[in-house]
C-alpha cells in the first residue's frame, strides 16, 4: 500500500490543516466540563458576576475570554497569579472555561453599575 506522502507531498501537516478548514471541525468549548473545572475560577471572580475589586469573568463572550488566557498562558498580560493558573490549562480546558462563563449571566456587576440603572 503506497505510504500517505506519495498521494499528499505535504505530508500529514496538509491533512491536519485542510481537516481544520472543514466546518464544524474545530469543537466548541464543553460548558459542562468548564462548569466542573471553574472551581478555581471562582475562588477569586465571584460567581455571581458582582465586582468586588476582581474583574467579572460572567458572561464574557468565548473569544475574550479565550484570547485573555492564552494571554496571560503566553506570559503576554502581567499577572503572577493568572499566568500559573493559565499555563495549567490547555485550548480544551480554555474553551470549555470559555463556553461555560458566556452562557452565565451577569446577575450584579459593581454598585456603580447597579446604582446608574
Amino acid at each position: 500500500m503506497p505510504a500517505l506522502r506519495e498521494f499528499f507531498p505535504g505530508g500529514a501537516a496538509l491533512c491536519i490543516v485542510a481537516a481544520m478548514a472543514v466546518p464544524g471541525f474545530a469543537r466548541a468549548g464543553d460548558a459542562e466540563y468548564g462548569a466542573f473545572l471553574a472551581g478555581e475560577c471562582v475562588t477569586c471572580h465571584r460567581a455571581d458576576g458582582i465586582y468586588a475589586g476582581i474583574p467579572r469573568i460572567i458572561g464574557w463572550p468565548e473569544q475574550a475570554f479565550i484570547y485573555a488566557m492564552k494571554e496571560y498562558r503566553d506570559g503576554e498580560r502581567e499577572h503572577e497569579v493568572m499566568q500559573t493558573i493559565a499555563a495549567r490549562l490547555g485550548d480544551e480546558e480554555l474553551a470549555a472555561l470559555a463556553a461555560h462563563f458566556a452562557r452565565l449571566d451577569s446577575a450584579g456587576g459593581s454598585e456603580e453599575e447597579r446604582e446608574q440603572e
